[in-house]
């Protein structure tokens, strides 16, 4: 997407085009860089190991202060202490100048200290595809539609005024929560409800960058300005709302996944991004206050666990026993971008319902290229106009002399807000080539001002070819301004989507699984524009957006919907239902076909394997009675990190009282009880042997059989072949070995299958990953 110079537009470009995240610095970084000059402070997150507290200091906060006091001999300057974190992590955020974090940094009880980096943020339909329905005896019925389970947020705010936050019908929320909405200058705590239970801004990071750059002092609120914090929260947790819609699109009942959960709001979020001194005050203020779910959908580049300090801080929220669901990032559909990958996280990918905003660009040869648009005046076929190329990278650029009663082609992505630019500058219309999609069904439909539609990377390759042999091209536009519900092939995972393998670590598989992101409607924010672009002066109530972003908080939901069934499920029980479950076909029976354009694609349909795909496509009703479960606990988690060396210091980073390495993950970082598989061979291994646990969550006894499906090359073994489960959460182990063979030398390469436990009432199934590199 092009870069345009206005905040708000910069920050709505992350809901399909990931920024790239400023690199957490980390001591040993610091240590090499020398100041020649007087340093302007920064923040930076101070990690401390409470257990190393000298007996003298009667609380943390004066061990604390007499840490910055002794390494930031400034005059008052415990007052730059931003946060001081107790619940997730233990430490605190402070301005330091780089030579005062290296001094820091070897200081004793210090676990790391970290730069502060900058985040950004990565419906009525996707309920009822994938299973929801308030007249059935399903997920919702079942539950209660979650009554009483509270998610929490960490996101750009919330619009309190929105239908979908309405308390109707919802009884008081439960004595033992400890949060509470907090007033400010534009936001009353009387607007929150037995709904939104809870509302607090966190900004003090935000503020700290503000007056380093001498930008305009940021005013702490739980008020969104952007609207991304409103749609996420209704998507996961949105009451019903008859007759909601974008103008005329997607009108029908809005609901959230778990339509009687409770939202609780932690605003670490504003134009800029989201800071990470914010982001780790706000879960340690969620988990503190008593949440039982964590929506975050919010990402970067991948960075070593022990050196992030999301991972961190979500590490303890795991141990308190809070599932947390992150988005697996935009930067699709290129290998090794999934974020968020840690064990402990729920690392969700996007992809479609079965839903479309047809709209039609007519060349002039006559052939017609179908696509999408939410552009609200219907037209059968306009005038031929001319069309005209630009990269559409700086789009301020635009003069009428150049675009004046034209239609201007964005070969490389555009969005509404380029309409806008094009329609100032006199243009006729715009065309959005989304060159990350292979199929219209994944693209992003905007609500242009100016006649303006979006096509795939096809449409617009039979676009571009038309250009090039036709000295005076021309186009018509058609817009039906309809919605097309159950006629097209759907889930397909969308292009943007990130995708394994996994950067840190390729024995573990993610995503783990995906959910409906693409042209999602929810509520919106009343003070943000539709485009999210300074001037555009339309107003909604509920927008369309798409991302990995939308679908972080379908799982949220989902998963809240599971803790209001099984209250005493740790975390990884309830991942374990979400993914063992997940649907692998699509409504035609065929698999879930991967849209992601990648070079040397020449096929019309392929299949989204497990390193696209994770597990499959969240089913709720399937996941409330999974039949078995893996189930991981901080022992788990803590060989998985022994497993990928991580080094004693590194690890009290997540367990402050970690004494050593004492066992051994059987068959490395691969033998974690994960509920999926990732197989590696080299040119010195044929056999790799994991094992996996399985714990019985139905209700009645069970047998079950095994079936396995791997490529031709790899011969594998299970023992035993049938499990049998009679006591209650009883637990039973098997042990797979996979042989590999190939002959030959083999190229570097991937293969999949699947190992499933499968009787009349259930089947388990685990995606597995080979890899060969030879």
């Amino acid at each position: 997407m092009a870069p345009i110079a206005t905040k708000r537009l910069r920050y709505f470009a992350l809901f399909l085009f990931l920024v790239q995240l400023t690199d957490p610095a980390l001591a040993s970084k610091i240590k090499n860089h020398t100041a020649l000059k007087p340093q302007p402070p920064s923040t930076y997150i101070v990690h401390a190991n409470t257990l190393a507290k000298p007996p003298h200091f009667t609380t943390l906060e004066h061990w604390y202060q007499s840490m910055v006091a002794a390494h930031s001999p400034h005059p008052a300057n415990t007052s730059r202490i931003l946060y001081t974190y107790d619940t997730v992590m233990h430490g605190f955020a402070v301005q330091l100048t780089g030579d005062e974090a290296r001094s820091m940094s070897a200081a004793p009880g210090v676990a790391g200290v970290y730069e502060d980096g900058t985040f950004y943020p990565q419906t009525t339909r996707s309920p009822g595809f994938i299973g929801l329905d308030p007249t059935s005896n399903g997920a919702w019925n079942e539950t209660d539609f979650g009554d009483g389970v509270i998610i929490g947020f960490i996101d750009s705010g919330i619009w309190p005024e929105s239908a979908s936050f309405n308390d109707s019908g919802l009884g008081p929320v439960r004595s033992s929560w400890k949060g509470k909405c907090v007033d400010a200058h534009d936001f009353n705590a009387s607007l929150c409800n037995n709904k939104l239970v809870g509302a607090k801004a966190f900004s003090a990071g935000a503020e700290a960058r503000a007056q380093r750059e001498s930008n305009d002092s940021v005013v702490p609120s739980p008020r969104d300005k952007i609207g991304h914090g409103t749609h996420t929260a209704s998507t996961a947790a949105g009451a019903e709302v008859p007759d909601a819609g974008l103008n005329m699109f997607s009108r029908g009942t809005a609901w959230g996944m778990a339509p009687k959960a409770r939202i609780a709001m932690y605003k670490a979020c504003d134009d800029d991004g989201c800071f990470g001194a914010d982001i780790i005050a706000a879960i340690d203020a969620a988990v503190k206050d008593g949440v039982d779910i964590i929506s975050i959908s919010l990402g970067g580049p991948p960075e070593s666990y022990h050196s992030d300090a999301l991972a961190i801080a979500t590490f303890g929220a795991e141990r308190k026993g809070i599932f947390v669901a992150l988005a697996a990032g935009n930067s699709g559909p290129t290998a090794y971008t999934v974020g968020n990958s840690a064990p402990w996280m729920a690392t969700v990918g996007a992809a479609t319902v079965d839903r479309l905003f047809p709209a039609n660009l007519t060349l002039g040869n006559g052939v017609v290229l179908v696509s999408q648009s939410l552009y609200t005046m219907q037209a059968k076929g306009t005038a031929m106009i001319p069309l005209v190329s630009s990269g559409c990278r700086s789009p301020g650029d635009w003069t009428p002399d150049t675009v004046m009663g034209k239609i201007v082609v964005c070969m490389y992505g555009a969005n509404d807000a380029h309409g806008i630019f094009v329609q100032n500058a006199g243009g006729a219309g715009i065309v959005d080539v989304d060159p990350r999609e292979w199929s219209q069904d994944g693209s992003t439909a905007y609500p242009f001002t100016l006649p303006g539609l979006t096509l795939s990377y096809t449409a617009g390759e039979k676009l571009r070819a038309y250009m090039a042999s036709e000295p005076n091209p021309v186009a018509s536009f058609s817009f039906g301004c309809e919605t097309a519900i159950s006629k097209n092939r759907a889930p397909v995972v969308a292009g943007f989507s990130s995708r394994g393998p996994n950067p840190l670590v390729p024995e573990l598989l993610k995503p783990d699984v995906v959910a409906p992101g693409v042209n999602i409607l929810a509520a919106w924010s009343g003070d943000a524009p539709v485009s999210g672009y300074g001037q555009d002066g339309r107003t909604v109530g509920y927008n369309i957006i798409s991302g990995t972003s939308m679908a972080c908080p379908h799982v949220a939901g989902i998963a809240a919907l599971i803790k209001k069934k099984y209250p005493s499920w740790t975390p990884a029980m309830v991942r374990s239902a979400l993914m063992t479950t997940a649907w692998t076909l699509d409504n035609r029976g065929r698999h879930i076909r991967d849209d992601g354009a990648t070079a040397g694609r020449h096929d019309a349909v392929m299949d989204a394997t497990p390193l696209v795909a994770g597990a499959g496509y969240v089913h709720p009703d399937l996941a409330l009675d999974p039949g078995l479960v893996y189930d991981a606990s901080e022992r788990d988690y803590v060989d998985f990190l022994c497993a990928i060396n991580y080094t004693a210091e590194q690890l009290r980073v997540f367990v402050p009282d970690f004494a050593g390495c004492t066992r051994a993950l059987s068959g490395g970082p691969a033998g974690l009880n994960y509920p999926s598989f990732v197989v590696a061979f080299d040119d010195r291994t044929t056999t790799r042997t994991l094992t996996r646990t399985l714990t019985k969550v139905s209700e009645q006894a069970e047998t079950y059989s095994v079936i396995v499906k791997a490529p031709r090359d790899v011969k594998v073994m299970v023992t035993p072949t049938t499990l049998e489960f009679k006591e209650p959460n009883e637990r039973k182990s098997y042990t797979v070995e996979f042989r590999n063979e190939a002959r030959g030398n083999r190229k570097t390469e991937w293969g999949f299958g699947h190992i499933s436990w499968e009787n009349d009432n259930h089947r388990v199934r685990s995606p597995v990953a080979f890899h060969w590199n030879n």
